[in-house]
């Protein structure tokens, strides 16, 4: 997620420290979520371009995932929250698609929160996949967004887009579900980011006006927000 490494490298800490960091502040974010009126969080945990990354930290990163789902099913199930991996698992360690498997169809009943995490993701190709899986058919935004979806239910539009770290750009996030999110940019690193720092996306979010190409109108109420962290 955005800033890890960078911040271990700040504090003089090897990179994997970080990363365990990183997988700190998920906790922290998805138990503030809810209460702060989140529906659907989405993180972007690990891009396709991220095999490019050394292969000790890819195996670090993987173990760190594993290791994460085994430890937090209990705490979703307790707290209401349903776990989605997106992304490709054919690349993925042997063992770890039927370890996330089990942990989507354990939480499924999940209802305060649905916390979505991306892995081995990548926006272009997801789109491509929707389009080929399509060929031929007269498809419509919403059967679009179902292929999206892998044929399970359609994949939900973004209302928030959160980048932690200081860059500013999608980085092949949700490039179709973000066609109308409002974008907020922080050179918080993800290691740091906390409730407060998700209060405040929020209230920036409560204050712009969304016209969706009308004319201005009454305030919309808060939807579901997708937090976007690499």
């Amino acid at each position: 997620m955005d800033g890890n490494g960078r911040w271990a490298t700040r504090q003089g800490l090897p990179r994997a420290a970080g990363h365990r960091e990183g997988a700190a502040a998920v906790r922290r974010i998805v138990e503030a979520a809810p209460s702060l009126g989140v529906g659907t969080l989405t993180l972007f945990a690990f891009s396709s371009d991220n095999w490019q990354r050394p292969e000790r930290e890819v195996q670090w990163l993987m173990r760190l995932f594993r290791e994460y789902l085994r430890g937090e099913v209990t705490r979703c199930l307790a707290t209401g929250v349903r776990l989605s991996i997106l992304g490709r698992r054919d690349r993925l360690p042997r063992g770890l698609p039927a370890v996330i498997e089990g942990a989507e169809r354990r939480t499924a009943a999940g209802r305060r929160l649905h916390l979505r995490i991306a892995v081995d993701y990548s926006a272009r190709d997801a789109i491509v996949a929707a389009a080929a899986h399509l060929s031929g058919v007269a498809a419509t935004r919403e059967t679009f967004a179902l292929a999206l979806g892998r044929g399970e239910e359609p994949t939900p539009s973004v209302d928030l887009l959160v980048r932690t770290g200081g860059e500013q750009r999608l980085s092949d996030f949700l490039l179709w579900e973000a066609a109308y999110a409002e974008l907020v940019f922080t050179p918080c690193m993800w290691p740091d980011f906390g409730e407060p720092d998700l209060a405040a996306a929020l209230h920036a979010f409560r204050s712009r006006e969304r016209r969706f190409g009308a004319l201005p109108t009454v305030d919309r109420p808060v939807e579901p927000v997708c937090l976007r962290s690499l």
